[in-house]
C-alpha cells in the first residue's frame, strides 16, 4: 500500500521534520531575496531566443528546397516548441515570474502554443497535483487517469492495454493534457452544468485556434510549399510531445517518487507538506542544456518543494536540497534519464497485470512502498531512511 504515516517512512521525529521546514523555508527566503534584473533578463532572452528561433525554423522550412533543409527547420521548430512548452509556459504559468508585474511574463495572461487552456491547466496542476502531489485518489496526474502505476490502484482488465495506452499518450501528450485539464475542471465546477459547458466550450475554441494556427495559417503562408510546411509543423508538434511526455513521466514515476494514501493529509504542516514532496519526486542528471530544454524539471525535487520560484534558480537550490537529505539520512530521488525512463516503463508494464502475478509485496514494491515495509516483520528500523533503504538493499 502507499504510505499513511510519513514521519514513520522517513525514519523521522515530529522535531527532525519541523527542523527540516525550517531550513526549506529559509532556502525559499534566500532565493526570494535575491530576486532581480538578472532574473528578469534570463527569462525576457528565453522568450526573445524561443521566438526568434521559431521564425528562422519556418524560413529554413519555407525556403529550403533541400531534404537536409527541411529536417534542420523541423528540428529547430521542435526545439522551439518544446522550450515554450516547458521552460517558458510551464514555468511562467506556475507564477515563477509573477513578481516581475510584467503583463505579459504572467500566469494570468500567458496562454502556451498548445492545444490545452492555460487557465485549466493552472487549476488541475498548479492544485490538484502540486498540492496533493502523489496522493491516490486526489492527484489526477497519478497517471493521468490511464495508466495504474501504483499497487493502490485496484487492477481492472482494461490495464492490459497500458503499455498501448502509454505509447499513445506519448504521441498525443498535448490532448492528453488538454482533456486532463478540461475533466479536472468538470469536478471542480459541477453540479453546475451551465460552468462545466462553458469550460469545454472554451477548451473546443482553443484547440480550433491552435489547429488553424499548425495546421491551416501557417502552411498557407507557405503558398505552394504549404503541404512541406504542414509536414513540418505535424512532425514538431510531435516530437515536442514526446519530449514532454518524457520529460514528465522520468520525473513522476521511476522507482523511489513515492506515492500516499489520502490518510497521510491528515493533520499535515507545511513542513509535513515538504517533506511529502521530497518522497514523491525524482530527478535525472543533466548539463545545462539538457536542463534547459526541460524547462529545468530535471531539478522535479527541487520544483515540487518550490513550484512558484524561477526555475533558473532551480540548480543552486539543488545544492542546499542535496545538503539536507544528506543531513537528515533521507534519499535524494536522481538517475540518468535513460535509467529513469526504463524504471518507469517496468512499473507500467508490470503493473498492466494482476497482482497475482506480482512478486513484491503491496508494502515492499520497487513502485510502491508504505512505512509498512519497515516493520519488524520484514526488517529492522535504524537509522535514517536513506540508511534503512541501503540495509534492506543489502539483504
Amino acid at each position: 500500500m502507499a504510505i499513511t504515516d510519513i514521519a514513520a517512512y522517513a525514519h523521522l521525529s515530529k522535531t527532525d521534520i519541523e527542523a527540516l521546514g525550517d531550513e526549506l523555508d529559509a532556502i525559499r527566503a534566500d532565493i526570494e531575496a535575491s530576486l532581480g534584473v538578472r532574473d528578469a533578463h534570463y527569462i525576457r532572452r528565453t522568450i526573445l531566443f524561443q521566438r526568434t528561433l521559431e521564425v528562422l525554423a519556418r524560413l529554413i522550412i519555407a525556403t529550403s528546397r533541400s531534404r537536409t533543409g527541411w529536417l534542420l527547420g523541423t528540428a529547430a521548430l521542435a526545439f522551439a516548441k518544446s522550450v515554450e512548452n516547458m521552460e517558458i509556459g510551464h514555468n511562467v504559468t506556475h507564477g515563477q515570474w509573477d513578481w516581475m508585474n510584467d503583463p505579459e511574463i504572467h500566469s494570468n495572461t500567458w496562454e502556451w502554443d498548445m492545444v490545452a487552456l492555460s487557465a485549466q491547466w493552472r487549476y488541475s496542476h498548479n492544485y490538484r497535483h502540486h498540492v496533493f502531489s502523489n496522493v491516490v485518489g486526489v492527484d489526477d496526474d497519478l497517471g493521468f487517469g490511464v495508466i495504474r502505476i501504483t499497487r493502490d490502484q485496484p487492477w481492472q482488465p482494461q490495464h492490459l492495454m497500458q503499455p498501448l495506452r502509454n505509447l499513445l499518450l506519448a504521441v498525443i501528450f498535448e490532448w492528453g493534457i488538454a482533456l486532463h485539464g478540461v475533466h479536472s475542471e468538470r469536478d471542480r465546477l459541477a453540479p453546475d452544468g451551465e460552468k462545466v459547458w462553458e469550460a469545454r466550450m472554451a477548451l473546443v475554441g482553443k484547440i480550433a485556434r491552435q489547429a488553424a494556427k499548425d495546421y491551416v495559417v501557417t502552411p498557407a503562408l507557405s503558398r505552394s510549399r504549404w503541404r512541406r510546411a504542414l509536414a513540418a509543423n505535424v512532425s514538431a508538434n510531435l516530437l515536442r510531445n514526446l519530449w514532454a511526455y518524457l520529460v514528465i513521466f522520468c520525473g513522476h514515476f521511476p522507482d523511489g517518487a513515492e506515492k500516499f494514501t489520502p490518510d497521510a493529509l491528515k493533520d499535515e504542516t507545511p513542513a509535513h507538506w515538504y517533506l511529502r514532496q521530497m518522497l514523491g519526486a525524482a530527478n535525472f542528471k543533466a548539463g545545462p542544456l539538457l536542463a534547459f530544454s526541460s524547462g529545468n524539471l530535471c531539478y522535479q525535487i527541487e520544483h515540487h518543494l518550490f513550484p512558484d520560484l524561477p526555475s533558473n534558480r532551480l540548480a543552486e537550490i539543488a545544492v542546499r536540497v542535496k545538503a539536507l537529505c544528506a543531513k537528515y539520512d533521507l534519499p535524494y530521488t536522481s538517475g540518468s534519464l535513460a535509467r529513469q525512463y526504463f524504471l518507469t516503463l517496468r512499473t507500467i508494464h508490470k503493473l498492466a497485470l494482476p497482482d497475482r502475478f506480482l512478486r513484491a509485496t503491496h508494502h515492499d514494491a520497487p513502485e510502491t512502498a508504505s512505512e509498512h515495509k519497515f516493520s519488524r516483520a520484514t526488517g529492522v528500523r535504524t537509522g535514517g531512511l536513506k540508511s534503512a533503504l541501503q540495509s534492506r538493499a543489502r539483504r
